[in-house]
């Protein structure tokens, strides 16, 4: 990481709250949504993710439900790529791929919808928080079914403690550091 970028991501990890044993005993959950209250937070985590995106070249920004949808269409804007969602059952209209995919509490699916990717299209994969990997994961198989290809997958934070980017199978970025452990 870059030294621009560590700042940013400094002053951005001090904007957040911090609530413990939520939504259970043992989390500490770091709540990034106060960087959007702030237009001068927000354009720095859009910043922080343009420098580490660089040169690289992005057809598709592809936001996970709901949280990715907060930054991702912005980045997407920024960067001069496209932006498509991926979402729960039943919220898209028209033919959609599907995929289901393992929870810390059981099992959910995501929807995208067919022929918004073109064969051979760059894809930069965006949510908020890396945990168990599994929401990130069936994103990308969505956009491996649509012929993409996944440049990288980018998160705000991530549990390291849960492992989740070893199931990913390409390169990870997360902004700000993560928990490296679950609360005693």
């Amino acid at each position: 990481m870059s030294n621009e970028i560590a700042e940013l991501a400094a002053e951005l990890k001090g904007s957040l709250r911090k609530f413990p044993d939520f939504p259970s005993k043992g989390i500490l959950f770091e709540d990034f949504l106060p960087i959007f209250s702030k237009p001068e937070l927000f354009n720095k985590l859009l910043t922080a993710f343009k420098l580490h995106i660089g040169d690289k070249k992005i057809d598709y920004v592809v936001g996970l439900e709901s949280r990715g949808f907060l930054f991702g269409p912005t980045l997407a804007l920024q960067i001069g790529a496209g932006f498509i969602p991926v979402r729960k059952p039943g919220k898209l209209p028209g033919p959609v791929s599907s995929v289901e995919f393992q929870k810390e509490y059981g099992s959910d699916r995501f929807e995208m919808q067919e022929g918004v990717i073109p064969e051979g299209s760059t894809v930069l994969i965006v949510d908020d928080i890396l945990a168990t990997g599994g929401s990130a994961f069936a994103a990308g198989e969505l956009v491996k079914k649509a012929k993409g290809e996944i440049v990288e997958y980018l998160f705000v934070m991530e549990l390291d403690f849960l492992h989740g980017r070893d199931k990913l199978g390409r390169p990870v970025f997360t902004l700000l550091s993560g928990q490296d452990k679950k609360l005693e």
